[in-house]
């Protein structure tokens, strides 16, 4: 239990705050560090994978879609649950799930069970990031919030970025199996030393002095078995929340590219070797790690100065996405492998900026029903996740089919995402989050209450 015992000292007399809450950030940014390495290690496996299974690109577009489209579907419930019970006892239950199945798809012998075990890991790992969001909004101040939100992305993404060149050297040491044994084993460490030590509260850790307690008090989010319902009708017809979905699920049609898609694009289409490939996946996600840092220093200096107004969101949402556009474009028509993928990184750069500015409008709008909510969006985002993971496969057989290979069997696909990002740019103009879903509710009964 906190220390109550400087409850009534003079304020100058009184200690600073503890930081319990940095030990918080620091397992979450472990977890999504490992969420991202356990999610994009198929990747860099693929082109092993599809040999030894003798996998056409469509097939494979359909095991990497079944992740995605599990993850889609369970991320509402699995948020909803957070709100109702806590984050502590869900968040261990998906780390758990999703490393099972990590290592499962080790021991996969064929399309069908690569297929079902990918859905089962997608099922696992729903409902990380809306926890995650609950966490973050139940133990940093609104002050923090928005570096705490870029680590903790900016921690997957760099997972995303080391798995590939992880992946690429294990695999030249061992075999494709390897990797997923390995991850699947870290993640269900990490499982139990956060039910160990997390606390849904502050004020139930053992750490957290009175002054941090009083620091996170305006943060409270109780669990409650009474929550209310969701207001479907609301949150239906709320143009913030469909555009809040379309944006997302632009980043989401891009950003699966390179975490599905990359290493077989610089292996099957510009010839590049394994290990290669690996080091320049990986230095692709490295920019969507940086872009990501500078969109929570973004958010938190608008926030201090009180200009993270909607204006300035759709400045940031819109002028991201059109240069990561452009920058695509470019590095389809460098000829170099290593200059294309520079470009590349910038482009993933550019993109993840707008990600934390994105995650405070979903915040703002979700209310009360932040994790429910917060999985809805993010796990509709899975559309443009899916559609990319099919569109690049069955484009590259297309071609393959029309007698292309190489750059012309890949290339002309990424006028597509160059694209999508541009109607991404589009939808970020409108997006307006200061209607909060709830709200009005919420009103009526403090008007009952009086």
């Amino acid at each position: 239990m906190p220390n109550h015992e400087d409850r009534d000292r003079p304020f100058a007399d009184r200690p600073r705050p503890s930081v319990v809450r940095f030990g918080v950030l620091t397992l979450l940014c472990v977890m999504a560090f490992i969420l991202y390495v356990d999610r994009v290690c198929i990747s860099q496996a693929l082109p092993q994978i599809k040999k030894s299974f003798g996998l056409d690109g469509q097939a494979a577009s359909l095991v990497l879609m079944a992740f995605t489209l599990a993850y889609g579907l369970f991320e509402v419930p699995t948020g909803h649950w957070g709100d109702r019970y806590g984050s502590r006892r869900v968040l261990t239950r998906i780390v758990v799930w999703w490393s099972v199945f990590t290592a499962l798809t080790a021991a996969c012998t064929g399309f069908w069970s690569l297929l079902i075990v990918r859905f089962l890991f997608g099922a696992g790992e729903a409902g990380a990031y809306p926890n995650s969001a609950r966490v973050i909004a139940r133990w940093f101040p609104l002050a923090e919030r928005g570096r705490v939100q870029a680590m903790f992305q900016a921690a997957s993404l760099l997972g995303g970025a080391m798995s590939p060149a992880i992946v690429a050297y294990l695999i030249e040491w061992s075999n494709w199996r390897v990797p997923f044994l390995v991850f699947g084993a870290v993640g269900i460490a990490w499982a139990a030393v956060f039910f160990w030590w997390f606390r849904d509260e502050p004020s139930e850790h053992a750490g957290v002095n009175q002054e941090e307690e009083r620091l996170l008090a305006p943060c409270a989010i109780e669990p409650r078995r009474d929550q209310p319902s969701i207001p479907w009708g609301e949150v239906l017809t709320h143009p913030a929340i469909w555009l809040l979905i379309l944006v997302v699920s632009c980043a989401a049609f891009n950003s699966y590219l390179y975490f599905s898609w990359y290493p077989t694009y610089l292996q099957e289409g510009r010839g590049v070797s394994q290990t290669e490939s690996g080091v320049l996946a990986s230095l692709v996600l490295t920019g969507a790690t940086l872009g990501t840092m500078l969109g929570g220093w973004i958010v938190d200096r608008l926030a201090r100065a009180g200009q993270l107004s909607v204006r300035n969101r759709r400045a940031i949402g819109c002028g991201m996405f059109t240069a990561a556009s452009a920058m695509i474009v470019v590095s389809k028509h460098l000829d170099d492998a290593r200059w294309s993928a520079a470009f590349a990184t910038l482009s993933c750069f550019l993109m993840f900026t707008q990600q934390t500015v994105w995650w405070s409008c979903a915040c703002q709008v979700a209310g009360r029903y932040l994790g429910a909510l917060f999985g809805l969006m993010n796990g509709m985002g899975g559309i443009g996740a899916l559609s990319s993971q099919f569109f690049f496969g069955w484009f590259g057989d297309y071609q393959k089919a029309r007698g292309l290979e190489g750059r012309d069997q890949y290339d002309p696909a990424m006028w597509v995402y160059a694209a999508v990002l541009l109607v991404g740019a589009t939808a970020w103009l409108f997006v307006d989050p200061s209607r909060v879903i709830g709200q009005s509710m919420e009103k009526r009964e403090g008007g009952e209450g009086g």
